[in-house]
């Protein structure tokens, strides 16, 4: 076990710059198709596109915090926190028979199984998150330099 501890921390860095790109991207989608992000807002919340923008603002700057080591433990708790607040609209997605408004047509009906699967999806993020919330101590921090 510690010897695939030991191969899987070579990929931390790197998987740490994929994490924090694959946030940015997500959070500017927010900004070029917000009306879409906004039909996924549970209708019990208020104001949708304002909760699109403020997810797609905290998406940005928790992918470059991330990135730097300085910053990447308060910004990977940060993840986990909005993880865990749009997990409703996900839930949402797969309950509600969604057809989503303004998107290319292949991503306006998503299957039952892609919307279904997206719900564990997010344990898995969630734990990618955690991942870089490690003390040095537990092996879970790498030794690059400050990038």
């Amino acid at each position: 076990m510690a010897l695939a501890a030991e191969r899987l921390r070579r990929f931390k860095t790197p998987l740490r710059y994929v994490m924090g790109a694959l946030y940015v991207l997500a959070g500017v989608m927010h900004f070029v198709v917000p009306n879409a992000y906004a039909q996924v807002v549970p209708p019990v919340f208020p104001a949708a596109l304002a909760l699109v923008y403020i997810s797609g603002v905290a998406e940005i700057a928790l992918g470059v915090g991330v990135v730097f080591r300085r910053t990447q433990r308060i910004a990977a708790w940060g993840l986990i926190a909005l993880l865990v607040a749009v997990f409703p609209a996900n839930v949402y997605m797969a309950t509600s028979d969604i057809v989503l408004e303004g998107v290319p047509a292949a991503l306006r009906e998503p299957s039952d199984a892609a919307l279904w699967l997206r719900l564990p999806l997010q344990g898995v993020l969630v734990a990618w998150a955690w991942w870089y919330t490690r003390p040095e101590s537990d092996g879970g921090v790498d030794s690059s330099s400050n990038r």
